[in-house]
């Protein structure tokens, strides 16, 4: 997802040092200490440029399409992954889709061109085993069914059917796929305004990057049904952060964003708690602060920083703050579009003359998320601020991704998505086949 629920790659690491000392500590910790610690590594001082991407594909076997890949084959064919991906991380997610996530990358281009490369050689790499890698933001046609035994999946799955999310659950985790796009947090002075630009510009972005119009099978009536999925989970966990965009209701328009993330990872419900070499789900609504403040106990005992380490992972709203920013809002979508929709993303955040025009130009659509999922460029609102936003960046990026930004831009001046392709394509032919066709390519 998310990206999904998988986050231990590389994902920019450098600019986001957990301290061991921290990590390795047992001593519990107070609701004091995680909500300081919590605060300390949501931003980082930096300066605008490096980029991060990191991409999800859907695994589908070429000569059984309708069948998930069994997890057997899928572990025989990781090595063969990770030695085709070259610099960039592999990770297999609950469903068995597979997420390369590249390194930081000194600018756009760089991340794109490499990601391209490395993307590549494990399509031609994984085709010799009968293989393919589908590009969209949803499996428009098999069931979400969790092929990965790894404990931490189980017990998240365990935990979305317990509080009553099982079916959102199942589809974020097992049949959805994304671009993530990874920036830095920016100079301290500045964080407030991109943060609140990152969330700003992310109903423009969905309707534009939507690419998830079917889902088991049939067309869910919705640009992006992998959206409409993290909309079904908690808000406290999987919503956007209370402060960090529009003033929360308690009134604290001045939040500033490492304040509020702290305050959103301690009201967060915690997913689940290592006992011993297991890891069970929790089974009930418990946030970190009531298990930090022994009003509630899990596992039969109090929290420890690598427990907060952990808990900070299973947290999952549109931009969440790990040092920099991860923008998880766009569907991942064909190899066609995703490189100007990762470009066009980078650029409205990162080049100043760019970012001033696109803070304006979505003024009245930073809020529209449900409606970017459900209608995408049919919401008159949401069309206006999406060609607007494609005219700025295409007079701002890089000359070598004008081609591709112009395509895109053609595309979005149509009135259409990537999702109406793909749309348009499993109507005709089947989901299945438009599973497969895509695949293929």
């Amino acid at each position: 997802m998310p990206a999904g629920p998988d986050l231990e790659g590389p994902f920019m690491a450098v600019i986001n040092a957990f301290p061991q000392d921290a990590v390795d500590r047992a001593e519990p910790l107070t609701v004091d200490a995680a909500y300081a610690h919590s605060c300390s590594v949501a931003l980082e001082d930096s300066a605008p440029g490096t980029v991060g991407l990191e991409i999800e594909s859907h695994l589908v076997d070429l000569d059984s399409v309708a069948d998930p890949v069994a997890w057997a084959r899928v572990e025989a064919v990781t090595p063969v992954i990770g030695a085709a991906a070259g610099h960039s991380s592999v990770t297999v997610e609950p469903g068995g889709q597979i997420e390369l996530s590249g390194p930081p990358e000194p600018d756009i281009v760089t991340a794109i061109t490499a990601l391209r490369h490395q993307t590549m050689g494990v399509r031609l790499a994984l085709a010799d085993r009968r293989l393919g890698l589908a590009f969209a933001g949803a499996d428009p046609a098999r069931p979400s069914r969790r092929v990965n035994p790894r404990p931490r999946y189980r017990a998240m799955e365990q935990h979305f059917g317990a509080t009553g999310r099982a079916a959102a659950g199942q589809v974020m985790m097992n049949s959805t796929a994304a671009l993530q796009v990874n920036l830095q947090a920016g100079p301290k002075r500045e964080w407030a305004e991109r943060v609140a630009r990152a969330y700003r510009l992310g109903p423009t972005l969905v309707a534009i990057a939507a690419s998830s119009p079917w889902l088991h099978g049939r067309d869910t009536g919705w640009k992006s049904a992998r959206q409409r999925a993290w909309s079904g989970l908690d808000a406290r966990a999987c919503g956007p952060v209370p402060g960090c965009f529009a003033p929360t209701p308690a009134g604290d328009a001045e939040l500033d964003p490492a304040t509020a993330w702290a305050k959103y990872a301690m009201s967060a419900p915690v997913a689940f708690v290592a006992a011993g070499q297991d890891i069970c789900a929790v089974g009930r609504p418990v946030s970190f602060e009531q298990w930090a403040s022994g009003a509630i106990r899990l596992g039969n005992r109090a929290p420890t920083a690598a427990d907060l380490r952990t808990h900070l992972t299973t947290l999952f709203p549109p931009v969440r703050l790990r040092g920099y920013l991860e923008l998880r809002y766009l569907d991942m979508t064909a190899p066609r579009w995703w490189p100007a929709i990762a470009a066009v993303t980078s650029t409205l955040m990162d080049d100043p003359v760019a970012a001033d025009l696109a803070t304006e130009a979505t003024e009245s659509t930073g809020l529209l998320w449900l409606e970017a999922a459900r209608d995408g460029l049919g919401d008159a609102k949401l069309a206006v601020s999406a060609r607007r936003c494609l005219a700025i960046a295409a007079g701002r990026v890089p000359a070598q991704l004008g081609p591709a930004v112009g395509d895109l831009a053609e595309l979005v001046d149509s009135g259409r998505c990537p999702g109406d392709l793909l749309a348009e394509r499993a109507e005709k032919i089947g989901p299945l086949a438009a599973l497969k066709e895509m695949a293929y390519a």
